[in-house]
């Protein structure tokens, strides 16, 4: 059973509810006390992403361990456990038989007329024989925070286009001319070397440059994907939950005297 010392130290300790075998289930949310006996009945789990879902557990048989609560179900019943989606600071009768068949808790051991949300307070409510002359007053708090997820793939793809590539390559050849050069000293005993009157013949070997083309594959550039990182600015807007605190100075005395009774669901 929780004192209250240690039901007010769990609730602002900041700590974590912990399975059977040691593991972290999510961080610790809110008491309920019962409503008649003024005892915890039951802690909420905050689980999931930035503690979006709350689970009940019942506190029979839980231990608390400073700021941490350990209790005797693994993670995996708590986070399949029943959601209260409409519970705010109350438990109906029903809600609670839900949870505890759930649980496989016999609820007999317990006065399961109502439980309520102690938020914090070590009594039941501000007339409750077990408070001082202060209340404590809590809000919720935003916690924002960024993951790391997959938004797409670059990918580098390289294929074969053909295109058509025009150049200019000078070629030459040899073409034929007669040329007549007068019988001179000079050359008067080549031009009598052969017979009187002859029929003769006398080839000559013409040339020309001819385009050959020839190819090869030759690396011009490297091509990779680089990544860069671009930070822009995102709004975030969502609700959060505050108490407010009144003096109520026309308070009669009926009132002051109606005991531990909580406030009804």
């Amino acid at each position: 059973m929780l004192t209250d010392d240690q039901t007010q130290q769990l609730l602002t300790g900041g700590g974590n509810v912990v399975d059977n075998g040691g593991n972290k289930i999510g961080s610790i949310g809110q008491i309920y006390l019962d409503d008649k006996s003024g005892q915890p009945e039951w802690v909420t789990v905050k689980t999931g992403m930035f503690g979006g879902g709350e689970s009940f557990v019942p506190l029979r048989d839980a231990d608390a361990d400073g700021n941490d609560l350990r209790v005797p179900h693994d993670k995996d019943k708590v986070k399949g456990a029943p959601r209260i989606s409409d519970a705010e600071s109350h438990l109906s009768e029903a809600e609670e038989n839900e949870l505890y068949r759930y649980y496989g808790v016999d609820g007999s051991d317990y006065d399961t007329s109502s439980a309520h949300d102690s938020h914090g307070d070590t009594g039941q409510d501000t007339s409750g024989r077990n408070t001082d002359s202060a209340m404590t007053r809590s809000e919720e708090k935003l916690n924002v925070g960024t993951e790391t997820r997959e938004a797409g793939r670059a990918r580098l793809r390289k294929y074969v286009v053909t295109e058509n590539v025009t150049t200019t390559v000078p070629v030459s050849r040899e073409e034929v001319r007669l040329e007549r050069e007068p019988i001179t000293d000079a050359n008067r005993d080549q031009a009598m070397s052969g017979g009187d009157l002859t029929s003769e013949e006398h080839d000559v070997v013409l040339t020309e440059e001819r385009v050959v083309v020839d190819k090869e594959t030759v690396p011009v550039e490297r091509v990779r994907v680089e990544k860069d990182t671009v930070t822009e600015e995102q709004q975030v807007s969502e609700e959060v939950r505050k108490e407010q605190i009144e003096l109520d100075e026309n308070a009669d005395a009926s009132t002051l005297d109606q005991g531990t009774s909580g406030p009804r669901g």
